[in-house]
């Protein structure tokens, strides 16, 4: 018998805009890897729906790319198909 905290979909209503942060080595083609990558899943993804970030020593890349989610299952598809990536290091 499940409990109010079993369901994983309450705590966010969608549809919503939805900021998903990946991280990885600044190498060429870092960030259009992630954008081909999100674009599989997400239609229409504005430049200012984008904000890049490097690390203080400059190896890394912080990406955080804002969507429109449709539901949780939406986002789940778009994190697998990320940390699916090997060079993505990390997703939140």
């Amino acid at each position: 018998m499940g409990g109010p905290t079993d369901n994983k979909e309450s705590l966010i209503e969608f549809p919503c805009r939805f900021p998903i942060k990946v991280m990885g080595r600044d190498e060429a083609e870092f960030q259009a890897h992630v954008l081909q990558i999100i674009n599989t899943h997400v239609e229409d993804i504005a430049a200012e729906d984008i904000a890049v970030r490097s690390s203080s020593k400059g190896k890394f890349l912080a990406m955080t790319v804002t969507i429109d989610a449709r539901s949780q299952a939406h986002l789940d598809r778009i994190y697998r198909t990320l940390t699916a990536s090997e060079r993505v290091l990390y997703v939140l």
